[in-house]
C-alpha cells in the first residue's frame, strides 16, 4: 500500500459509477452505482481511500449513535488487496463507531480469520433473511437447520 492514501470520510465528491466499479472488480458482486448511492447516502460512517486520484478502497457503517454499527460493503482494489488498506478501513470504521454498545458485520466465509484478528468475534445467534435466500445458501453465507 503506498504511504500517499487520501482518505474521504464524505460522500461529496464520489463518482458512484467509479465506486460500481470497485465492488465489480474487488470481486464484491454487481451494485449499480444509483443504489450505491442510496445505501451510502443512508449510512451513518463512510470510508473512502483514494492513490493518486484513483479509488481504491471503500466501506460503511450504518449506526444508530448508541447500540449498533453495522459494518459493511468493504471493498478493496485487487492491485491493493493484501497491503493492509481492507484492514485500515476497518480500522476508521470502527473508530467512527467508538461508543456504540456493539460494533457488528457479517464475514464472507473464509473471511473470519482477517476480522478475528481486528477483534471481532464470532456471533452465535445472528439470522438472516436474504433477498436471494438461494445464493445465500449456495455461497455459504447461511445454512438451513
Amino acid at each position: 500500500m503506498t504511504t500517499t492514501l487520501e482518505w474521504h470520510l464524505d460522500r461529496d465528491r464520489i463518482d458512484w459509477d467509479e465506486l460500481s466499479e470497485l465492488y465489480r472488480i474487488a470481486p464484491l458482486g454487481e451494485k449499480p452505482a444509483r443504489d450505491l448511492e442510496v445505501v451510502f447516502g443512508n449510512s451513518r460512517y463512510v470510508c473512502f481511500a483514494y492513490d493518486g486520484g484513483r479509488l481504491v478502497g471503500a466501506g460503511r457503517a450504518l449506526a444508530d449513535g448508541l447500540d449498533c454499527s453495522y459494518l459493511c460493503d468493504v471493498a478493496v482494489h485487487p492491485q491493493y488487496q493484501g497491503s493492509g488498506l481492507g484492514k485500515a478501513i476497518i480500522e476508521r470504521l470502527t473508530t467512527l463507531s467508538a461508543g456504540h454498545r456493539k460494533i457488528i458485520l457479517y464475514a464472507n466465509p473464509g473471511k473470519e480469520g482477517f476480522y478475528r484478528k481486528l477483534g471481532f468475534l464470532r456471533m452465535r445467534t445472528a439470522m438472516a433473511i436474504f433477498q436471494n435466500r438461494e445464493r445465500a445458501l449456495a455461497t455459504g453465507l447461511v445454512e438451513e437447520d
